[in-house]
Parts: structure tokens; sequence; C-alpha cells
């Protein structure tokens, strides 16, 4: 009977182990979570994590992206409006931040590419912006 009991246990940890292992790909970093705070970021191979106390919190892709935001209105140095379509190129190199330091990162890339474009060109007069 205990050897049945034995081996049975030997099994479910074995499934334990093998349930928690996890290969992260290239170009793409896992932020793992112990207890609910943050623990480490894992990079691209083989990694375990602790059954039950550690956990995938995101997933961020590592590769440049390309964002398309829709046209901003923008005033220039004379006075003129002009709307300014934008196109920006992100690429994520602390995956950590990503995830902890800002509540949505897509809209503060937003607010922050048409800020800067809005700083740019108000400092311009119509005839130097194209």
């Amino acid at each position: 009977m205990s050897t049945y009991f034995f081996i049975a246990l030997c099994v479910v940890i074995f499934l334990l182990i093998v349930a928690n292992i996890r290969i992260v790909p290239q170009s793409r970093a896992f932020i793992i979570e112990r207890l609910g705070t943050y623990c480490a970021t894992w990079q691209a191979g083989l990694h375990v994590k602790i059954p039950f106390i550690d956990r995938i919190a995101n997933t961020v892709t590592l590769k440049e992206q390309v964002l398309d935001f829709p046209p901003q209105p923008v005033i220039t140095k004379d006075n003129v409006t002009m709307k300014i379509d934008s196109v920006v190129y992100m690429q994520i190199t602390e995956p950590k931040l990503y995830t902890y330091g800002v509540e949505a990162p897509m809209m503060a890339i937003e607010n922050l590419s048409a800020t800067t474009l809005r700083n740019i060109i108000g400092e311009l007069d119509l005839d130097t912006t194209s």
C-alpha cells in the first residue's frame, strides 16, 4: 500500500515540475511575480517556476513596433492650425518598467509623441514646416 502511495506521489511531483517548465522564445521577456510582487524578468531560454508561488504576470515583446496614431491638431508659431499624422517606431528595452511603470503604456507613448510634436511644430513658421 505504501509503495503505491509513494509512486503516485512521485508521479504528481514529476507532473508539477514538468508543468512549470517554461521556454521563453527569442525576442520576448516574461515578467515573473512571486506571491504577487515582482520577482524577475526572464529572457530567452529555459526556466522553471515554483508551483503555486510564482506566476507569469506579463509577456512582453522586445521587437520594434510601429504605431500609427490619428492626426493631431498642432498650432505653428504664426498661429496656423494644421493636422499632422504621426507614425512612431518603438522598442521596449525595459520590460519591468513597461509592465509596472505606467498604467496604460501605449496611451502614454501616444500622448508623449503628440506633446513632443506640438512643441517642435509650435516653434516653426508655416513655411518652414513643409
